[in-house]
C-alpha cells in the first residue's frame, strides 16, 4: 500500500456494524417503489449474506461483482461485501456478453450478484468463467427463467439469525470501481476503504469532520435522521453508488426508481411521496428532463422538501440551473468535480440568489495544477495544465502498472492522481475546467476542448443536447464536428448552429459540420459516449454510394 495512505482507521464494514447499534431499527434505509427496507432489516439481511459467503469459503480480498440496475440488492450486496471483506466490483449493465465476461475475468470475481433480466447473458458466459464460484440471482420482476446454477439472493438474505459477524477487518480492505474511460478496455480503480472514506468526507458539507468511528456514531446520534437521497443515475457508476453509500453512512435513506430508464415524472413523484431532500444527477442529461417535467406539471409535485441537487461527471448548464431554482428557490445546486480515480477535486455551489461560491474548483494543499513538464501552473498565466490531487487517492489500476504510473505520477516526492482534466488557474486560485485531455481536438495545430463548444451549442434555443468530437480530416488533421439532439418541434439549421458558435468562440472552434440525431449518445449515467458520436459522424461523412 502507498505510504501516504497507509495507517488509516476507516473500514465500511465496521461503520455499518456501528450504525446498527445507534440507528433506530424501524427507520427506512432503502426505498424502491412500494418496497421499504428498514435499518433493522438491512442489518440482518446483509449479515446473513456476509455469513453465507464466508461459510461457503469466501476469503478476504476476493471479489464480489454486482451486475444489476438500480435496486435495493445493489446496496445490500455492497454492504454485505464490506462486512465479509469482499471487494466490490461494478458491472455496467449495458455491456454486451463479452464485455461482461471481460470485467468478471479481469477482476477475478468469485461471486456475482446479477439481475434476473440478465440471465441470458449470464448463461452464455458462465461456462467460460471457472473462477466464479457463486452466482446469486436477484428477482427484479423479469420473466426470464432462473439459471439452474444460481442461488436466489433473497433466500440467502432471509436465512440466518441476522446477527453481526465476529470478524476483524482492515482499513486496507479494497473497493474497486471499474471505469470505461475513453480508450482501451475498462480498468479497475483500486481504493483502500480508509482512503475512500476520507476522500468522501467533504469539510465544506459537514459541520464536523469525524475523527474515528466512535466520533462518527456520536455525530449520527446527535444529528438524528440522515439525508433522504435519490440517486437518479445508475448505482453501477461511482457517482450514484458513492452518493448512496455516503447517505447510508450518515444514517440516511436511499430511494431508487424501479423503471429501467430514467423518467423525470417518476423521479418527482418519488420526491413528493418520500420527501426526498437530496438528488444525485449527472448534468443536463438528467437536469433538462427534470426541469421540463416541473414546467409541465403545474405544481402537481411538492418539491419543497428538496434541499440539494448534486451533479458530477459532466456539464450542468447555467440556464437549466436557473430554471430548477425557479421551482425550488430553497435548493442549493452543487457541481462536484471528481472521477473514479479521485474525488474531491472541487465543488461549486449555486443558490436562488444566482451566487456561485468562490470556493469553486480551487487550488489547495491537496489540489494543484501541473504543466506537462511537471511545473506548477502559475495563477493568472493562462497556461493550460492538468489538475492533480494528492492525499486520499486510489492505489492505482488493478493489473495495470503501466497505466497506474501514468495516471498516478510522483511529482516532487508526492504521489498524485491525475485523470487528465485540463484547466487554467485564475488569479484568485480558482480553476477553470477545459475538459478531459483524451478528448481534446487538434485542428490545424489549435487545441479545442469539446466541453467548451458543447456548452455554447446547448445555449441555442433549438438544442436539447450536444456532443463535439474530432473527425480525421485531410486539411485540418481533425475537424471539429458536432452531433446535436434538437428540442421537440425545432427544425435543424446547420448553418445557424455554426454561426451561433462562431459568435461566441474563436473561429477555429466552430464545428465544420453539425449532424442532428433523434437521441444523443450517452451512457445511462448521463456521461458522453464520444465513441458512438464519432462513429456516427464518420459514417455520415462517408460519400454516398
Amino acid at each position: 500500500m502507498s505510504d501516504e495512505t497507509s495507517g488509516g482507521i476507516w473500514n465500511y464494514g465496521d461503520i455499518f456494524d456501528g450504525l446498527a447499534r445507534v440507528v433506530p431499527p424501524d427507520r427506512p434505509a432503502l426505498v424502491h417503489g412500494d418496497r421499504v427496507t428498514t435499518w433493522g432489516r438491512l442489518g440482518a439481511r446483509t449479515n446473513n449474506l456476509a455469513r453465507a459467503l464466508l461459510e461457503d469459503g469466501a476469503q478476504p480480498d476476493e471479489k464480489l461483482a454486482l451486475y444489476l440496475r438500480n435496486h435495493p440488492a445493489y446496496l445490500e450486496g455492497s454492504v454485505a461485501a464490506f462486512k465479509a471483506r469482499q471487494v466490490h466490483v461494478n458491472v455496467n449493465y449495458r455491456y454486451a456478453a463479452e464485455e461482461v465476461r471481460y470485467i468478471l475475468e479481469n477482476s477475478d470475481a468469485t461471486t456475482v450478484v446479477f439481475g434476473r433480466e440478465f440471465s441470458p447473458i449470464v448463461r452464455a458466459i458462465q461456462p467460460r468463467l471457472p473462477g466464479v464460484r457463486r452466482w446469486l440471482v436477484v428477482d427484479d420482476g423479469s420473466a426470464e427463467p432462473l439459471p439452474g446454477f444460481a442461488t436466489v439472493f433473497d433466500v440467502l438474505a432471509e436465512t440466518g439469525s441476522g446477527e453481526p459477524l465476529s470478524l476483524r477487518r482492515s482499513p486496507d480492505d479494497l473497493f474497486f470501481i471499474y471505469t470505461g474511460g475513453t480508450t482501451g478496455m475498462p480498468k479497475g480503480v483500486m481504493w483502500r476503504q480508509d482512503a475512500l472514506r476520507r476522500a468522501l468526507i467533504n469539510p465544506a458539507l459537514v459541520e464536523r469532520v469525524p475523527q474515528d468511528l466512535a466520533d462518527h456514531l456520536q455525530i449520527v446520534q446527535e444529528a438524528g435522521q440522515g439525508p433522504t437521497c435519490l440517486p437518479a443515475c445508475p448505482l453501477m457508476h461511482g457517482t450514484g453508488l458513492l452518493s448512496g453509500i455516503t447517505a447510508l453512512v450518515n444514517a440516511g435513506t436511499v430511494v431508487t426508481l424501479p423503471s429501467a430508464h430514467f423518467d423525470a415524472d417518476e423521479l418527482w413523484d418519488a420526491v413528493h411521496r418520500h420527501r426526498v431532500d437530496q438528488l444525485i444527477i449527472v448534468g443536463d442529461a438528467f437536469a433538462k428532463p427534470m426541469l421540463r417535467s416541473l414546467d409541465e406539471a403545474g405544481g402537481r409535485y411538492d418539491v419543497s422538501c428538496v434541499l440539494s441537487i448534486i451533479s458530477s461527471g459532466t456539464m450542468w448548464s447555467m440556464e437549466v440551473k436557473q430554471g430548477l431554482l425557479r421551482h425550488m428557490p430553497q435548493v442549493t445546486l452543487l457541481d462536484s468535480f471528481g472521477s473514479s480515480e479521485a474525488v474531491g477535486f472541487g465543488l461549486s455551489a449555486m443558490t436562488a440568489d444566482g451566487v456561485v461560491e468562490t470556493a469553486k474548483f480551487q487550488l489547495g494543499d491537496d489540489v494543484k495544477v501541473f504543466a506537462h513538464d511537471g511545473r506548477e501552473v502559475g495563477r493568472g498565466t493562462g497556461e493550460v495544465g492538468i489538475i492533480g490531487r494528492c492525499g486520499a487517492i486510489p492505489e492505482g489500476y488493478y493489473k495495470d502498472p503501466v497505466k497506474t504510473g501514468t495516471t498516478f505520477p510522483v511529482i516532487g516526492g508526492v504521489r498524485y492522481s491525475m485523470p487528465g482534466d485540463h484547466c487554467t488557474v485564475e488569479e484568485d486560485g480558482t480553476i477553470t475546467l477545459l475538459g478531459r485531455g483524451s478528448g481534446c481536438i487538434n485542428t490545424a495545430g489549435e487545441k479545442v476542448f469539446p466541453e467548451e463548444v458543447e456548452e455554447v451549442l446547448k445555449q441555442h434555443p433549438d438544442v436539447e443536447d450536444a456532443l463535439v468530437i474530432g473527425v480525421a480530416d485531410d486539411k485540418w488533421g481533425q475537424a471539429v464536428t458536432a452531433v446535436v439532439e434538437l428540442r421537440a418541434g425545432a427544425e435543424f439549421d446547420e448553418d445557424a448552429l455554426r454561426r451561433h458558435v462562431r459568435g461566441q468562440l474563436a473561429g477555429y472552434k466552430s464545428p465544420k459540420r453539425v449532424f442532428a440525431v433523434d437521441r444523443m449518445f450517452r451512457a445511462p449515467n448521463g456521461k458522453a459516449d464520444y465513441k458512438g458520436a464519432r462513429d456516427y459522424a464518420q459514417k455520415a461523412l462517408e460519400p454516398a454510394g
